[in-house]
This record gives structure tokens, sequence and C-alpha cells, in this order.
């Protein structure tokens, strides 16, 4: 039977273990919740192997380890009924910044001294998050070194290419009676513990990563428990003072474990002045960075309750903001960033998302947030310090972007990178009902309600922060005319319903697909196209029960199992249950949160990135799509806009 991965979380660190708490290195799919196991720092594998034997053999689990802020489990030596184990091993680990920790008590289970031998096998081979994603790739690593050196406590692992270098330190109190090569360019700390009868000892090891380009100073927790202490305190500090519906405790558990996840979350930024700032990222294993798109919608939904995120997202998003065209990052001047990668292949080039741009929706998101922040807190003193950064990603969407020349919000498929540069990124997720591919510059609905709101929330900014009037006005009819021309050339007649996109030919892409209720929230449509568009999105074909599905049952091109074509996303549940709110479709609203709060409930109170298309009507229990990122910023904050959305209800 394979272990299953569990993942333990710290900002920009995370480690996946074993139910042993063993590290072997494996590789794992893209997004799975199967994920590499190892110690991650900075999009680089740090930790690639921590086997422990006991005299000799790998011991057997007693209580596997669980999911939680650490991980904890019991071993013992194999044996039999006539043979009971000679001790017991109590396993507890822990991440901190940039650092793992472990305590190992072993404790006697005889009358007698006893001799317990450990052994623990360790490795780092740095290697960079993009080669374990099992997409059939490889990069080239010409001159790249590692070396290894033992300490008096313990072993050093370097890894040196040109100019990139990283380090990875293992000590251990008490140090290890011996450290020995393995053949494989592993090292093999060993110790022999005298016990006493009945008698215990403890072993505590520290794990230190030093990426490349990391100048901080880091405070490793002295044990696992030091470390659970400080997140718990963490995770209080984000709880704490928020409302929580009393007549809906399965909503309250939710917005907890939200809440709780989002402390979690948090990475380190860097705003336009050199502060450090500590933002939301995407979601782990795969995502454990700043993406521009899941920081802004995870800070608007948090936004009533955690303002400090919107505040911290955008002057990161601000300081890595595009000043020049570069086609391998998709860059124009005023481009928010779409991702930022820390790692080796980043670095030298072999992936383009240093600073990659791909996204045709962070640019309006992060004008929808600058406004909805400057609204919710009355801060015009962060509306001034952003105004150039503001007025540049403005200029983006009437130039580059394409609403002067095109009438809208305008991307091409972006060899290298991502085929689709709205929230629906993957290839085929833009496509008709019967499964046909959108080509050309593809006109995404959704982007266009971002730029309506965009437009109008900016103009709010500049007549009340900038005191400019004459460009409040000039945005307030670019928004004007936007709606004008989205709903005579998006909304197909025949089916009550906009298209999901326009293709390079200006044809409607004409699935039934979930992005008509980003339109809702961002209230491009009428009240009247609003209206039958909320009451549509709540059909059996569309609504599983559990939430709203990416795309309608009954065409072609549904499948539950699909990324973004049938399958049910929470935080595009969000959305939509704000946007039914928005438009007074109160019953919709509630009958969506409802279902999602629900999901929570049977997974545990924390909603995954995405779920199975899967009805309720034949299915009592929410389908995991097989996938998921288990931690994720946008899921962990939608339970705060559901209780926006419809409140106690």
């Amino acid at each position: 039977m394979t272990d299953r991965h569990h993942l333990l979380v710290y900002g920009g660190t995370f480690a996946a273990v074993g139910d042993r708490g063993d590290i072997s290195g494996v590789r794992g799919a893209v997004g799975s919740s199967s994920a590499p196991e190892g110690l991650f720092v900075r999009d680089a594998r740090h930790l690639s192997r921590w086997q422990l034997t006991v005299d000799g053999a790998v011991p057997e689990t007693l209580a596997p380890v669980a999911d939680g802020d650490t991980a904890r489990c019991v071993l013992v030596p194999r044996g039999g009924r006539n043979e009971p184990p000679s001790c017991t091993l109590f396993r507890e680990q822990a991440v901190g910044d940039s650092s793992f920790v472990e305590s190992l008590r072993v404790v006697s289970n005889r009358p007698v001294a006893t001799t317990v031998r450990l052994a623990l096998t360790v490795d780092a081979d740095f290697t960079d998050q993009f080669e374990l994603r099992s997409d059939h790739r490889t990069y080239a690593k010409t001159g790249a070194v590692r070396r290894r050196q033992v300490m008096d406590d313990g072993v050093e692992f370097t890894y040196h290419r040109g100019e990139w270098k990283s380090c990875t330190s293992v000590t251990a109190e008490p140090a290890p009676d011996a450290v020995e090569e393995t053949g494989t360019g592993a090292r093999r700390l060993v110790w022999a513990l005298e016990l006493e009868p009945h008698g215990s000892a403890e072993l505590i090891l520290r794990v230190v990563a030093r990426p490349h380009g990391e100048k901080r100073a880091l405070r490793v927790p002295s044990s696992p428990s030091a470390m659970a202490e400080k997140l718990l305190a963490q995770e209080g500090d984000f709880v704490q003072g928020v409302a929580f519906p009393t007549g809906w405790p399965e909503l309250a558990s939710a917005c907890v474990r939200g809440l709780s996840d989002l402390a979690a979350l948090q990475v380190h930024a860097t705003g336009p002045d050199g502060e450090e700032l500590r933002v939301p990222a995407a979601g782990a294993p795969w995502f454990l960075t700043l993406l521009g798109r899941d920081a802004l919608l995870t800070s608007l939904f948090a936004l009533p309750y955690r303002p400090q995120l919107a505040a911290a997202t955008l002057p990161a998003l601000a300081a890595t903001q595009a000043t020049e065209t570069g086609p391998r990052a998709v860059s124009q001047p005023g481009k928010i960033v779409h991702e930022v990668r820390h790692g080796e292949l980043a670095h030298f080039g072999q992936v383009p998302y240093g600073r990659y741009y791909g996204s045709v929706d962070a640019t309006p998101l992060f004008l929808v947030l600058l406004g909805s922040y400057v609204e919710q807190t009355g801060d015009t003193a962060l509306a001034r310090r952003l105004e150039r950064n503001a007025r540049a990603a403005i200029g983006w969407m009437l130039d580059h972007g394409g609403l002067t020349s095109r009438g809208y919000l305008v991307y091409r498929a972006d060899q290298g990178g991502l085929a689709n540069q709205n929230w629906k990124d993957s290839p085929g997720a833009i496509c008709s009902a019967d499964g046909t591919r959108a080509t050309g510059a593809v006109m995404a609905a959704g982007a266009q309600g971002y730029a309506y709101d965009a437009l109008r929330r900016t103009a709010w900014v500049a007549r009340t922060a900038w005191e400019d009037e004459t460009y409040a006005a000039l945005l307030e009819q670019a928004a004007a005319d936007l709606r004008d021309r989205f709903q005579r050339d998006f909304w197909v007649r025949e089916r009550s319903f906009p298209a999901l996109a326009l293709d390079g030919e200006g044809r409607q892409v004409d699935a039934l697909a979930s992005d008509a209720g980003h339109l809702l929230w961002s209230g491009l449509l009428d009240k009247e196209y609003g209206e039958i568009v909320g009451r549509r999105l709540l059909e059996p074909d569309f609504f599983s029960g559990w939430g709203v599905r990416t795309l309608a049952s009954g065409q072609p091109a549904y499948h539950p199992l699909s990324y973004h074509r049938g399958s049910v996303w929470p935080h595009d549940n969000a959305l939509i249950t704000l946007g039914l709110a928005r438009y007074g479709l109160h019953d919709e609203a509630r009958a969506v949160a409802h279902g999602l709060v629900d999901a929570a409930t049977a997974t545990g109170h924390r909603l995954p990135e995405v779920l199975a298309g899967y009805g309720r009507d034949t299915h009592t229990e929410p389908v995991p799509y097989p996938h998921a990122c288990v931690r994720e910023s946008r899921s962990a904050a939608a339970p705060l806009a559901l209780l926006t959305a419809v409140g106690g209800g």
C-alpha cells in the first residue's frame, strides 16, 4: 500500500511526508494532492530523502501521520505477536521559515537496558519544482555540481550552477555517532541509543534551507511544538474579531478553517519602496508563490474581514508591474504580473515564469481591488501612492489589452506558456458547446466584466482620491460603451445566455459556462439579462447540488472530471454567489452557498481547489477532483465571500 502524502505549510515553505514521516523523493502529477515528497523552499526541493530505520529495518506504523499543522505518527520495530516491539518511536515534525524540525522520542518497552540503533538517510537534490511535474520535459543543467560535507553534528549539502548557489544543512541533538556514505550520494546519520529499563531518549533534528538569493536572517524553531504554537498564534490572529454566523455553524467552521489556512499561506514579497510584505500564495503544493489573479481574488473575498491582505497585495503587485514589452514573458507596460517564480529554471530562463504576465484579467482585477479597498477602508493615501500604477494599468487595458482597438480585452495563446490567459487557463477550456477550441485573438467574457468594474471603480478613485474629474468622466464613458457592446456581441439569443468568449473572427464561443456568473459579480449585465442568467445557473445541468459546474452538463464538451469543463470550483462559486446577491437573487445565492458549505462540511470544513462535477442527486458525498490543490488561497477565502453574500442564512 502506497503512503499518502501529508502537507505541512508555513509561508513559502512546505514539506510533503508519507504516513511514517519519511520522504522518499517521489514525483507527482501537476497540481496533484499526491505532491512530490520533500522539503520545498522558493520552488526548489531542499530535502529529497528523509528515511528512518530501526535496528536496520523500516519500522511498522502503529498510528500514521494525520493531517494537521504538525505531522505526528507512532512507529515500532518490526516483530510479531510472540515478539512484542522492544521500543516505540513517537515522531513529530513541523515546518518553519525555510526550515524543517523533527522530534523523535524513543521509549523502551523492556524491563532491562536496551540498545536501539537508529539510522536516518538524508539527501538534498535541489530539483526545481518544474522538473517534478511529470510533463515529460527535461532541462539541461550544464556545469551543475553537488557537494556533501560532514559536520560535527550532521551534514551540509550544497549545489552550484554558475552564479546559482543553494545549501541545505541537517543537524542533530545529540550529534550522530557516525555519518556514513550510502553509495548513492545520500548520507546516513547513525545513533546507538542506550536506554534504561523503560527509559527514553529524544533526538531533535533540524533542517535549514538557504535558497539562492535568500538574504533574510532565519529563525529556526527549537522544536515542532514550538513551531506549532507559533502557527497557532498566527491562525488565532487571523480568526480573531470576525463575527461568524451563530445560526449557521457549518459556515462559521468553514470560515475559521479558511482563515487558518490563509494564515499559513502567506509568502514574502517586496513593495515598490523595498518594504517587506506578506501576501497570499496561490496554494500548496505546486503554487506556493505569488500569482496575481489568485492573490487579488483572495484579497477581495477577505476584504471586509482582513483588509491587510489587500493592503499588502496591491503594493506587491505594483512593484512587479511590467514597464516594457517582453514577448517571452508576455509583458507589456502597465500589465500586472500573473506568476512570480524564484527557482533555478526561472533564473536561467529555462521556463518563462520568473515574472510571467500571461493573464488578461490580473490587470483589471488589480484596479477592482484598489477601488474596493479604498471604498472599504477610506485609505486614500494608498490610492495616491499607487496612482501611477493604476493609471498604467488603465493604459494597458485601453492600448495593449485591446479595449480601444478591438473593443474588448484580448489574449492569444502563448507558445511555451499558457494557452488560455483567463482564469480557465487549461488547454481547451475556452470552447464551444461541441468542444471546439477557440482560436485566434480570444475575448473571454469574464475578463470583460472585470474590465467594466475596473473602469468604474477607477473612475471613482480618480474623482475622490486623485481629484481628476476629467479622467473620471473618460473612464465612466469607456465603461458605459463596453457594457453596450458586450450585450450586443456576447448575448446568444437562442439560448438567452452570454457566450463564453468571442474568437479571433468575432464569432460567439457558445458553451454554457459558469463565467456568466462573474458578469453578475461585476455588474456588466443589465437587470433583465442578469436575472435570466442567475436563474439559469441554478438549473440542474449547471448546479450539481455542491455548486455550479464550470460547464453545464449535457453539452458534448462536458466532462465531470475535466479541470475546467464540468468541475466545480469554490472560488468560481463564491463569485457567482456574490453576483446573485448583487442582482437581488437571494434565494439562488443561498442555494449555492448551502451547497458549497455542505461540501466543505463533508471535507473537514476545508474547501479544496476544485471538486468533480458529479451531481448530489446520485452521489451523496462530494467526489474529489483527482489533481486538486488541497490548500488553495481562493478556496480558503471563499467561505468569507459566502458570508458577505448571504450572511448567516
